[in-house]
């Protein structure tokens, strides 16, 4: 579950929302008056979301070597022509 908090009450309450966020697997999105500016959740998640983050990044990596000789508008073309086949299909 999502949970939005204040700054002030993240501080008033860490133990508490620490256990939250283990225990329950619940987030939170930390604001400063109306402003995002944060987000809290379990190291598990957190772990997961870097070993994503890597596999993408392999994937943009591995698409820039293989268009290297390319100019950006015929890989703009492709992609748009890929879009509508999967829009399509």
């Amino acid at each position: 579950m999502q949970k939005a908090i204040n700054a002030l009450k993240v501080r008033k309450n860490l133990g508490e929302i620490l256990e939250e966020v283990y225990y329950k697997g619940n987030h939170f999105v930390i604001k400063r008056g109306e402003k995002p500016m944060a987000v809290l959740i379990s190291m598990s998640e957190y772990e997961a979301y870097l070993k994503q983050r890597e596999v993408d990044f392999g994937v943009f990596n591995e698409i820039r070597k293989r268009n290297k000789d390319k100019r950006a508008e015929e890989i703009e073309k492709d992609i748009e022509e890929t879009i509508r086949e999967l829009r399509k299909g």
